[in-house]
């Protein structure tokens, strides 16, 4: 896990380097000041001149300021390591998952990577500041202080030997019980993420059906779920303090009780009154770095689990890889499935597609009905290699899919999906995802063929008007539109059309066909519709249920011999009751 998260460090191990070695040189010069000021005490005791008090104060003033100046400097670096790490690591996450293909990303929910990508990294981040400066800090102070208390008096440092073993024995025991307890709450703020990505994106439907009192007491659950968990990990923190306090003044009254019995009994010869004051200093210099110790442990229990998670993304492999040697040219849009099986997931039971044959010429239009979970969309995902076949093969211009360079073979396969997404920004912004270099002739072309451009035209900003998140300010069917304009913007060989033409009237999906035949002959089309009227002027029709496809044939043909097809043609046209 720290081998991962540590490549993206990368240009910011240098400040990663720089923050300890000012941190420990701040140490050092820390822990020198009370020794010398023990002396200063002693020479003021022996009678001293005024100019060797000068020469010891201008001393210290010295080391003030070389110990600031240090702590700057570490600080300093350390915010550049630090956020630095945390905008590569959230750059890196974001490029893994973009890399993934739809079975890696079946296995995370979009509301468990928002949190991994938020929440998990912040936490990554705190963690990485804390170690290479205060995890730093606080063992360089607690060797060099109890270093400074041996050379002082070696008796009185027996003191520190029994207390702080007892100090880290505690810590150690909140360690232990608090990890746990983060571990799992994680996992709580993905459920929460989910009610509330779920509730806002469908908040139209949450107010249709007066649903609100429902989601704010399904919200409450999730949230109470979080803060109970942080409840018990705070109040398992909380024995932290206390713990601290009791050492410290156990350790205080150690040193000055036994510490005041040597310098009487020994007549100051044993120990000094100055160096039991520099004592007390360095006690409070261990103590205090324990302390920050503690907290570094609190921090870094905290997100482990939340490292755990992030590396978890970053290891994970796509399922759909690039080929040694890939092919970077799709001949033409000719299509052959071949003994196709397919299933989501190594433990489905059954197949999501089974015997799949059919052969599609290059500019060929095929139509593809069929019922609810019938396989119609699954079958596609598999042209534009979203997921893997598990047997048989899928050919695109006869060259099997999987030897294909993705970008190339998904460039030459547009899909306008069932669900359409615009995203923020312009018409012509969405427009240009399908060719970023497309002219505003060759945009209004397009929406022209796609029946989108005259109600883009009585937008006040026409092409310039912008488009709210997730095209909320469009209706259903403009969405449609201005998605299948987009998708023939990349002058695909294969275009395919999952069911987006359902929102629009009956005229203009005819209008949008007649464009298709006449505009993009050569172009091989794939039309999913549930509408007959969409696909009865198809070269073929293919008629799929339960992941097989039952029927193929023209619309002619499919009314004779195909009773599926016929039943919907017939509940369509004629009512179904007719008879």
């Amino acid at each position: 896990m720290i081998k991962t998260l540590a490549r993206s460090v990368r240009e910011y191990k240098a400040s990663s380097i720089l923050t300890p070695l000012f941190v420990s040189m701040e140490v050092v010069v820390e822990c020198i000041i009370p020794f010398v000021t023990a002396q200063l005490i002693s020479k003021i005791q022996e009678g001293c001149a005024l100019s060797v008090i000068v020469k010891y104060g201008l001393l210290l003033v010295a080391m003030a300021l070389l110990s600031l100046t240090f702590g700057a400097l570490s600080g300093h670096f350390c915010a550049i390591a630090a956020c630095g790490f945390a905008k590569n690591l959230r750059h890196d996450l974001y490029g893994a998952v973009q890399g993934y293909s739809f079975s890696n990303i079946d296995k995370f929910s979009s509301s468990s990577l928002v949190t991994r990508l938020t929440t998990d990294v912040s936490n990554v981040q705190m963690a990485y500041m804390m170690l290479i400066r205060t995890a730093v800090r606080c063992p360089f102070m607690l060797v060099f202080a109890l270093v400074m208390v041996i050379v002082i008096s070696p008796k009185m440092s027996l003191a520190f030997a029994i207390i702080i073993p007892i100090l880290a024995l505690g810590l150690l025991l909140i360690m232990k019980n608090a990890h746990p307890i983060f571990k799992s709450v994680f996992k709580k703020y993905d459920a929460l993420n989910a009610s509330v990505q779920e509730n806002v994106q469908g908040m139209r439907v949450v107010k249709a059906f007066v649903r609100e009192a429902h989601e704010t007491k399904k919200f409450k659950k999730a949230s109470d779920e979080v803060a109970g968990d942080f409840t018990r990990a705070e109040k398992i923190l909380a024995l932290n303090n206390p713990l601290m306090q009791f050492c410290f003044n156990a350790l205080m009254l150690s040193v000055c009780f036994f510490g005041s019995m040597l310098i009487v009994k020994s007549g100051a010869s044993a120990l000094s009154v100055p160096d039991l004051s520099a004592l007390l200093t360095y006690g409070a210099q261990i103590l205090m770095s324990l302390m920050m110790v503690s907290m570094i442990i609190v921090m870094v229990s905290m997100s482990a689990a939340s490292a755990a998670r992030i590396a978890e993304v970053l290891n994970e492999q796509s399922a759909i890889q690039n080929p040694e040697h890939p092919v970077t040219r799709v001949a033409d849009g000719s299509i052959l499935f071949k003994g196709v099986n397919f299933r989501y997931s190594q433990k489905a039971e059954k197949n999501a597609l089974s015997d799949i044959n059919v052969s599609i010429a290059s500019g060929e239009t095929v139509g593809i009905i069929g019922g609810t979970g019938a396989g119609k969309t699954t079958l596609i995902q598999l042209i534009s290699r979203l997921y893997d076949v598990n047997e048989g093969s899928v050919m695109v211009g006869g060259v099997d899919v999987r030897e294909y360079d993705l970008e190339t073979l998904r460039n030459e396969v547009s899909v306008v999906l069932q669900k359409n997404i615009l995203f923020s920004g312009t018409i012509k912004e969405n427009l240009r995802w399908g060719d970023p270099n497309a002219t505003e002739e060759e945009m209004e072309r397009i929406c022209r063929l796609a029946q989108a451009h005259e109600f883009i035209e009585r937008f006040p900003d026409g092409y310039d008007t912008h488009i709210e998140q997730g095209g909320t300010n469009v209706s259903g069917g403009q969405k449609q539109r201005l998605c299948i304009a987009r998708a023939l913007l990349k002058k695909p060989k294969v275009l395919i059309l999952d069911d987006s033409t359902s929102a629009v009237d009956t005229k203009t999906d005819a209008l949008i066909r007649k464009a298709f035949a006449e505009e993009i002959p050569d172009t091989t089309k794939i039309i999913i519709a549930q509408r007959i009227s969409s696909v009865e002027h198809a070269d073929k029709i293919l008629v799929m249920d339960g992941g097989r496809i039952v029927s193929a044939g023209s619309h002619d043909e499919l009314l004779v011999s195909s009773p599926i097809y016929r039943e919907v043609y017939e509940s369509q046209t004629k009512g179904g009751n007719e008879e």
